[in-house]
């Protein structure tokens, strides 16, 4: 048996912990936020000191809130407790170059890496379908994956770094399709038509998606309870125009819908909201109050 050690049990990380336990591997959890290992589910044990819960563990699955807070946790453990590891899976997003850069760090103490950062939200981490975009070498993703299979699809996308450009692809693929299905949704709404009711005749159809379905829904019905957050989806944002700037791209379709965030994260109360609420700012764009 494996024994994982879990970084960081916020919306995403808990359920994914959860499943891994009850597929049968030991999970110890521990959170920057100590309290939140205080109130696990009876499958999952917590440990409040950091270097206690990494010892003894065979795989660390980081699950932090961004690159930054992983290079800080990383910094802060200690050889002794780090000597048991074989292998660091990094599935929160962050940018290829930290990725990379956290590879090298680890490979110091022998520790083989994964990139394997998730889409398909909270939904998909309790039900354990999580796309799962992995970056790193070829055998180290064969021996590794059937400790992803619990949480989601794994698929090797390429090496270290390429997990996290295919997070940030589909960051913007996300972005932009949100930005679409809202203005699609105002549309219908302002000349009078059943929202519903679209959503289902498009159903199966080349404008279906996942988004269509769920944050059409959530849009109509004014629901933006987080499930990926304004926040979160700024950031990503973020990260993909200093991946573009570093290559030497200009996305102008990502670039607008950047804007439209920034402009709805002026207003602090709806970061914490779902990236639905996109919509929000289109309302506002067009003089509607709801």
């Amino acid at each position: 048996m494996n024994f994982i050690t879990f970084l960081g049990i916020g919306k995403m990380g808990l359920p994914m912990a959860n499943n891994l336990a009850n597929a049968g591997y030991k999970i110890t959890c521990w959170n920057r936020t100590p309290a939140k290992v205080k109130h696990l589910p009876p499958v999952l044990a917590g440990n409040s000191d950091l270097n206690t819960a990494i010892s003894g563990a065979d795989i660390v699955i980081s699950m932090l809130s961004d690159g930054s807070a992983t290079k800080e946790v990383i910094s802060r453990l200690s050889d002794t407790s780090l000597s048991s590891v074989k292998t660091w899976i990094e599935m929160a997003s962050v940018l290829p170059q930290e990725a990379i850069d956290q590879a090298s760090y680890l490979k110091k103490n022998s520790i083989e890496y994964l990139d394997s950062p998730v889409s398909g939200g909270t939904v998909a981490a309790k039900n354990g379908n999580l796309a799962i975009m992995v970056g790193g070498e070829e055998n180290i993703f064969h021996k590794t994956k059937e400790i992803l299979y619990p949480l989601g699809r794994p698929v090797l996308v390429g090496p270290i770094g390429t997990g996290q450009l295919a997070k940030l692809a589909n960051q913007a693929i996300v972005g932009i399709t949100i930005g679409a299905v809202a203005e699609a949704v105002l549309l219908l709404e302002r000349g009078g038509a059943d929202v519903d009711a679209v959503r289902d005749a498009l159903s199966g159809g080349f404008a279906d998606s996942t988004i269509l379905q769920q944050h059409g829904a959530r849009m109509s019905k004014r629901n933006f309870e987080p499930g990926g957050s304004v926040k979160t989806q700024l950031k990503d944002l973020k990260n993909i125009q200093k991946v573009a700037k570093m290559l030497d791209l200009d996305l102008p379709m990502l670039n607008d819908v950047a804007k439209r965030y920034l402009t709805l994260a002026d207003n602090s109360q709806n970061l914490d909201k779902d990236h639905s609420a996109l919509f929000i700012e289109l309302l506002k764009r067009n003089k509607i109050k709801d």
